[in-house]
């Protein structure tokens, strides 16, 4: 059976303050309902302003995606009850957005370019947020600081075929909005997804606010299995609105699904209608992510995977540009490969590492002070020292305190000797010709000396001294 997703994801754009009143979006840290004016909470009598660097926002995602932008968009009032929407209505774009019939390509399943249309960008304020009390309390708390922030949703048409493609296609536009400057995608909430599913010839279900990427890949697994073990039953699918429990991986039942006209749209009386299609010409677009991959590996010489991983953060292509002077091969293959795997062990991010200390440790590297082994014990003590806040020791002193400096083979005969002495089955397996027993003899002499020996360098002395019989 097929499987057809389509997303309606939601983005806060970085703006400071929200969309239609003056109150700051710095809201995280702050008590509840500090962030608050008549205008975002609703009352009667205040009217909304809109911010203009919010439609500059969506303007400048809607030319990256190659979207046309209408002459006229406008916006309209969603009606629906809830406890966070002091209004009983959301102000949104419904049937003129901002911008329509976009394009965002990725990977298939089996590797081939496809592409992902977008049917929709539009512009919404964000509810506010309930907070429920622990313990079982029969009721919920409501913070407004949220509400009134600026949204951009991006509606998708269902062209993708698996949750796996889905979060490839969320990998990459997150990966194009850090690159436009619109959002903050470490911010908590910062983007939201709504996923749309079904099996072609049955009814559509959506899975509401899903809040990670992993969490849409894992709804929508879940939703797959849920949706096929019911069609072999000989049971129906329902047309619902579900939520996503992401502590226990499932979707629960919400309620059954609204339909457009039960939300009454109407135009917003108080705001008049956007006219910025002209806008469009004069945005200067930064080089995004696909241009970027291309000159990576036209200008650097490196691998085509290695510019994908270095260009899919903007902040990590910026810093491999700060090291790449050294020399742009080395510090590609030690950049995406090496430090960050250190990173993602130790939950870290880029930004807390200075490349002007990996720029030290790569010119150590390219010179053979070390080998690549010590490189990486020098890494992490660099990573450890920055992990727990203190300064990023230079990679020189490093190798100087911990006795990490390359040395020549001879220094290591004696281990060597030793080792293959200890090992006497390994000799014998080399000897007939099982090339893994070089490679076991070799990486027993790098654990006794610490990585301080070239690898090739003393799989050439073990060979001799096995050779020669010199044990």
């Amino acid at each position: 059976m097929k499987t057809i997703v389509g997303l309606e994801i939601h983005v806060q754009l970085a703006t400071t303050t929200k969309l239609f009143c003056g109150c700051s979006t710095d809201y995280r840290d702050d008590e509840p309902n500090t962030h608050c004016c008549p205008i975002c909470l609703g009352l009667p009598g205040a009217l909304p302003r809109l911010n203009r660097k919010a439609v500059e926002y969506g303007l400048r995602v809607a030319k990256a995606l190659d979207m046309e932008v209408p002459e006229e968009s406008e916006f309209a009032r969603k009606n629906y009850f809830y406890p966070d929407l002091p209004k009983a209505y959301q102000v949104t774009q419904y049937d003129k957005p901002l911008a329509v019939a976009g394009t965002v390509e990725i990977e298939d399943d089996e590797g081939h370019e496809k592409i992902v249309r977008i049917t929709r960008v539009h512009l919404e304020e964000d509810p506010g947020r309930l907070v429920h009390v622990a313990g079982g309390s029969k009721y919920s708390l409501v913070d407004y600081n949220r509400s009134g922030i600026p949204l951009l949703e991006i509606v998708t048409e269902p062209d993708m075929r698996s949750p796996q493609e889905a979060r490839r296609f969320l990998n990459k536009l997150r990966t194009i909005l850090e690159y436009l400057g619109v959002f903050d995608g470490d911010r908590e909430g910062s983007l939201r997804v709504d996923a749309n599913i079904s099996l072609e010839g049955s009814v559509r279900v959506e899975v509401k606010n899903i809040s990670s990427y992993k969490g849409v890949e894992k709804a929508l697994t879940f939703e797959v299995t849920r949706q096929k073990n019911l069609l072999r039953r000989g049971q129906t699918v329902t047309r619902e609105t579900r939520h996503f429990m992401e502590g226990r991986g499932i979707t629960t039942s919400a309620r059954s699904k609204e339909e457009e006209r039960d939300y009454r749209y109407f135009p917003e009386p108080d705001l008049r209608p956007l006219r910025v299609a002209e806008w469009v010409a004069a945005i200067d677009l930064p080089e995004l992510p696909v241009a970027r991959k291309n000159r990576f590996v036209e200008q650097y010489g490196i691998s085509l995977n290695h510019a994908r991983t270095l260009t899919g953060d903007p902040k990590l292509a910026d810093f491999y540009e700060e090291v790449a002077g050294v020399d742009p091969v080395l510090a590609a293959t030690w950049v995406s490969d090496t430090l960050l795997g250190e990173l993602n062990y130790r939950d870290m991010s880029i930004a807390a590492v200075p490349p002007g200390r990996i720029a030290e440790l790569l010119g150590l590297l390219k010179e053979e002070t070390i080998t690549d082994a010590a490189g990486v014990q020098v890494l992490r003590e660099m990573l450890d020292a920055c992990a727990r806040g203190k300064p990023c020791e230079m990679p020189a002193a490093i190798v100087k305190r911990e006795g990490l400096g390359k040395a020549t083979g001879g220094e290591f005969t004696p281990v060597v000797q030793a080792v293959i002495a200890a090992n006497p089955q390994a000799v014998e397996d080399y000897r007939i010709g099982k090339k893994g027993a070089l490679n076991f003899l070799v990486g027993q002499v790098m654990k006794e000396t610490r990585g301080r020996a070239d690898p090739r360098e003393l799989g050439r002395i073990v060979s001799e001294c096995i050779e020669t019989g010199g044990v």
